[in-house]
């Protein structure tokens, strides 16, 4: 017997049977031979209709669903010795000098305390801890980096609220044109050493609808620099085209803990599946973009009628205290991949849920995001409750178990002082690790 593969399909396979012959040229077929016959070609049907079926993969894409599988280990074992106790010796040695810009570039912008608060804040958050920090120098010449103080996202809507970013480029350059004129070690190093904070949708590209961001760029003048961003992706993005480190949104720690003190990230979970936020019916055709890839509004329609999600449109201040009652937490993408409900969700030990396609999540070196969150691609959010049911019955405990450690907390939270792990000494950490 031999067994061919054909060249018109791989999976297809034909099998080519060498009779027996009598004396007189005629075939002959013994009676055992002819059931060994058929039993081996039922078999061999079999064998390769299964095989082409576990080989099956969808055409459409390779992004794909991933259920963590957490090794269960003892929660101080969460981090490995790479991870966020890890201390860079050069750390030790790290030098950032902060520039004293005119007060138009920062404190001016203090006098609405939101500036402060928000979720594009770590811009304001980052320059207060260096300004307290051991690594600052008061001497450029000794430098390792330079830190550009310029807060681009306090400039408030009169319409909606949101921070309005049109004047960023202007603000920006027009620092880089005082420091360079004033100071050397610009031109030096044609900016390479200098460190900018882009926390907006599409980071350096300074804009909040990704069509125009792309049209528009990274500045010229900073595609040389270090961007801190909160937009990351795995794929090839214009807004990403410069040296970046993908940082997380900002989320007030002391409103973390104020909730954490009525109620414990080990306490009673009630809602099975939480969501607060915009989730659009009929979403709006903007400039050929549809609000979330229209994933919210798939996920409405879909389970909007599930009693066990907690699915809800309107705002409510006090949301965090549902989030702390829950067991997993969507994330789907927005107008951008990042939300700040991953780093909400993660502080309020609440699994999330992550339903945007590519996105390259903060310190992902140090934060173990494989063994705290679940991945679901945005093709499969009609399997969400079944994936969701999935977990629940086979590895939560373990999750749980490696997310409620508080150094995976401290690794996404900004302080006013740096502290060892959270999210400004990771960002130390990375800026070290560019210069060895």
């Amino acid at each position: 017997m031999e067994v061919f593969g054909s060249a018109r399909n791989r999976n297809e396979f034909y099998v080519r049977m060498k009779l027996l012959r009598s004396r007189h040229g005629k075939t002959k077929t013994p009676f055992r031979f002819r059931y060994f016959k058929w039993i081996l070609w039922f078999s061999l049907s079999l064998y390769f209709f299964a095989t082409s079926l576990g080989n099956h993969r969808p055409a459409t894409t390779s992004l794909k669903t991933i259920i963590p599988q957490p090794q269960l280990r003892s929660v101080s074992g969460v981090f490995s010795d790479a991870a966020v106790l890890r201390q860079p010796r050069s750390l030790k040695d790290l030098r950032v000098y902060i520039y004293e810009l005119p007060s138009k570039y920062n404190s001016d912008w203090l006098s609405n305390k939101r500036c402060s608060n928000h979720l594009f804040a770590s811009e304001v958050a980052i320059h207060k801890a260096l300004i307290k920090s051991n690594v600052r120098t008061f001497d450029p010449a000794v430098a390792d980096f330079f830190f550009m103080p310029i807060y681009v996202s306090c400039n408030f809507s009169t319409v909606n609220g949101f921070p309005a970013i049109g004047h960023a480029r202007g603000l920006l350059s027009s620092a880089v044109e005082l420091i360079s004129s004033e100071f050397p070690f610009w031109n030096r190093s044609n900016g390479s050493d200098h460190v900018f904070v882009a926390s907006h949708d599409f980071g350096a590209c300074f804009h909040s609808m990704e069509n125009k961001a792309i049209a528009d760029g990274i500045p010229e003048f900073m595609r040389n620099s270090i961007v801190l961003q909160t937009f990351g992706v795995r794929y090839h993005h214009p807004c990403q085209d410069v040296e970046n480190i993908v940082i997380p949104p900002y989320v007030s720690p002391e409103k973390v803990q104020s909730v954490l003190s009525m109620s414990p990230i080990t306490g009673r979970r009630d809602i099975f599946l939480f969501f607060r936020g915009k989730m659009e019916v009929h979403p709006k055709n903007v400039s050929g973009q549809f609000y979330s890839k229209r994933v919210r509004t798939e996920i409405l329609r879909k389970y909007r009628n599930d009693r066990r999600f907690y699915l809800r449109r309107n705002r409510f201040a006090g949301y965090l205290s549902e989030i702390v009652r829950s067991v997993f937490c969507l994330c789907p993408l927005g107008w951008a991949p990042w939300s700040p409900r991953l780093v909400e969700s993660i502080a309020l030990g609440c699994i999330p849920v992550i339903i945007a396609d590519g996105i390259r999540l903060p310190f992902e070196t140090a934060v173990p995001w494989s063994e705290i969150s679940l991945t679901v691609a945005e093709r499969d959010v009609g399997k969400l409750r079944r994936i969701l049911d999935y977990v629940a019955a086979t590895n939560l405990s373990a999750i749980q178990r490696n997310l409620w450690d508080p150094k995976v907390k401290q690794a996404l939270l900004f302080h006013d002082d740096v502290e060892v792990g959270d999210a400004t000494w990771q960002i130390l950490v990375a800026l070290s690790e560019k210069l060895e």
